[in-house]
């Protein structure tokens, strides 16, 4: 047998097993969720090498690419973060196959909870069930002022991002944005309430689409019960899957919609998949913002697009320097005259 067969063979039986899991009626499924899943969909993954956004971000003069989500230069520079999510708004991409997947597991009440990474909200886009659905980095269905915490509505929020305007709190004029954790924030409340209720109470944990290279949420697969079994959708073994690796986990490194294809065929469920992705392929493309691109080329264009507000903004610092050096020199020079008109002659 040749090793490509090989392979294939030992994919099956793996499917197997996961397909034996899904079909009992009792199952209790986790999954944790990450930037991989939703590529298909164009939405650029953050850390690929040369096709990653943070990869793109480099070329720009940023402290570090992942400031675009740092809360600190949000305070002083929110424009580059706000280019960022003019192109992932939610409403502009197609839900891909595994989140219609994970929508099929919740419609056949096997999904216990989806943790996710991602602020695309497109586990919701794809129907999942809103108190199943936990986004560990926030998403953009809700806005704050980073001062009081005053809410704007989603609405509001996106007629300052059309009329290309930082959103500002009507309160105290401070910034808004979208309740999405950022690097200095902690993550929500909810995540570890949920994490309590579901940590002994889940029989699967799917892992799929990340690299499990971000703290606490790459914890959580390990924190599960020993008689869970786990497994693991990526293109690269990562995690606790690497390095603490237990007996009855399973390992698939291919494409998260591909397995999710695989999967659905062998359950009888790949009717019921088209269906659903044809009426969102339908509902999203009727809208004028539909993104097309793929998620290489979405990358480029955002760091593409970031750029000259950068280089706005850096402008506008000179100028402000400037202003302040001339502001200085009126000081000073007004300082001197007095001290000048104060001497006395005797």
């Amino acid at each position: 047998m040749r090793k490509k067969e090989v392979k294939m063979d030992i994919q099956a039986k793996k499917l197997d097993t996961i397909v034996s899991f899904l079909q009992k009626k009792n199952a209790k499924i986790a999954f944790f969720v990450g930037a991989g899943i939703s590529t298909n969909c164009g939405i650029p993954d953050f850390r690929s090498p040369e096709t990653g956004l943070y990869s793109n971000l480099k070329k720009l003069n940023l402290p570090y690419p992942e400031a675009v989500f740092d809360i600190e230069y949000f305070r002083k520079k929110p424009k580059a973060f706000y280019t960022l999510a003019d192109e992932l708004f939610p409403g502009k991409f197609v839900p891909s196959k595994f989140h219609y997947f994970i929508k099929l597991c919740d419609d056949k009440g096997l999904l216990k909870r989806c943790y996710t990474q991602n602020i695309d909200t497109l586990e919701r886009i794809a129907g999942v069930s809103d108190d199943k659905v936990l986004e560990a980095h926030g998403s953009f269905s809700a806005n704050h002022c980073i001062d009081c915490n005053n809410e704007m509505i989603k609405e509001t929020l996106r007629e300052y991002m059309d009329k290309n305007e930082i959103p500002t709190c009507s309160r105290c004029k401070g910034y808004v944005k979208p309740d999405i954790v950022f690097f200095g924030e902690s993550l929500p409340e909810k995540m570890w309430e949920y994490w309590e209720e579901d940590i002994d109470d889940v029989d699967l944990a799917i892992v799929a689409g990340t690299s499990l290279a971000v703290y606490p949420f790459a914890s959580l697969p390990s924190e599960v019960s020993n008689k869970c079994k786990r497994i693991l959708i990526n293109r690269e073994v990562c995690g606790d899957f690497e390095s603490n690796p237990r007996k009855t986990d399973i390992i698939l490194q291919n494409d998260c919609d591909s397995i999710a294809e695989l999967l659905c065929e062998k359950l009888g469920w790949t009717k019921e998949l088209e269906k659903l992705l044809e009426a969102g392929t339908l509902k999203i493309h009727s809208k004028k913002k539909f993104k097309s691109e793929t998620a290489t080329e979405l990358s480029k264009e955002i760091a593409e697009e970031i750029a000259p507000d950068l280089e706005e903004e850096e402008q506008e610092e000179v100028e402000d320097k400037k202003m302040e050096s001339r502001k200085k020199e009126d000081v000073d020079l007004d300082a001197l005259t007095e001290g000048v008109h104060n001497i006395k002659i005797t």
